[in-house]
């Protein structure tokens, strides 16, 4: 996973937790562009109120000294549909990354959806999710990146998960750990009583493959830990990252309607809507096609850092 340019959708003068400075520590970490995006409808502010309410917001987490220094661009762009201006502009962009802060909502809300866990949905790029009650994920512009979890499923986008965690833990010289989670009682299930004596149990054989999923080059510089558990999957993924001050977790969308499964969401959703420190839903990068424009009618400001 090569970062080179990550896009940043925000609130102009409203709460933005520590998303802001987040992105700006991944962006130096990585030498990366950072694309901010604001989303209004029916503003009547003139460029330079524009540009001055952008100042404020990144003011509040961004030392000035800092700002002059990293590589930055911002749009303020009008229109309603939020959710596919985010989209538009991340394969546009061509952006490896979108990080993004998703409040938390009443369980009744949470059967309707929300914008960040649609953009999760169908986003070009992997999207970075935080939440406004984590612990302190970052220190000025350094991150706190000790422990990644991967949610290991050893399907395609798993893989993805995995390279993307890997990635993260190079660059932040992080601990990996890889979960899988078997379904309850997976060792007292009829079939597995067929086996002979002698045959490996559910439990070892899935360890083996986790063992066997991690490139053998990642042990010279990453500390690896494989866990097997069985149960409900969300519940353990999150049960773990508690337990364990996991600092990110990485997951894997399995396609564009992973959120409709069931009526009360996916994994994704259930860990995205839960989860106490930041979540990395994995994607291929998937950039728009030469010459595909938005197909809405909206004005844009542009403002560069």
């Amino acid at each position: 996973m090569k970062i080179k340019r990550i896009l940043l959708p925000i609130d102009l003068g409203s709460d933005n937790g520590d998303v802001i400075s987040y992105a700006f520590a991944v962006s130096r970490s990585y030498e990366a562009e950072l694309v901010l995006l604001h989303c209004e409808s029916g503003s009547q502010m003139t460029a330079d109120q524009k540009s001055a309410k952008l100042d404020k917001t990144l003011s509040a987490q961004i030392k000035s000294s800092d700002l002059s220094s990293l590589h930055w661009r911002s749009h303020i762009v009008a229109t309603a549909d939020v959710e596919q201006e985010i989209i538009h502009r991340a394969a546009t962009e061509h952006a490896d990354l979108i990080i993004m802060r998703s409040r938390r909502r009443p369980h009744r809300a949470a059967l309707l959806g929300s914008t960040t866990e649609a953009v999760c949905r169908t986003a070009p790029c992997p999207v970075l999710v935080m939440h406004s009650d984590e612990r302190q994920p970052v220190n000025g512009l350094r991150i706190n990146l000790k422990k990644i979890l991967v949610a290991y499923d050893f399907s395609d986008y798993a893989e993805l998960a995995l390279n993307n965690a890997l990635a993260f833990a190079q660059e932040y010289q992080a601990e990996l750990h890889l979960l899988h989670v078997l379904p309850p009682r997976s060792v007292n299930e009829p079939e597995i009583a067929w086996y002979p004596i002698q045959a490996e149990s559910a439990y070892h054989q899935t360890a083996c493959r986790l063992q066997r999923a991690v490139p053998p080059e990642a042990h010279l510089w990453c500390t690896i830990k494989q866990i097997v558990t069985e149960g409900a999957v969300y519940r353990e993924i999150l049960k773990y990252a508690e337990n364990n001050d996991v600092d990110l977790i990485t997951m894997g969308a399995h396609g564009a309607g992973f959120g409709m499964r069931a009526l009360f969401g996916s994994n994704v959703d259930r860990v995205l809507r839960q989860a106490r420190c930041p979540v990395l839903v994995a994607r291929p990068l998937m950039p728009v096609p030469h010459g595909e424009l938005a197909t809405s009618d909206y004005s844009v400001t542009t403002i560069n850092g």
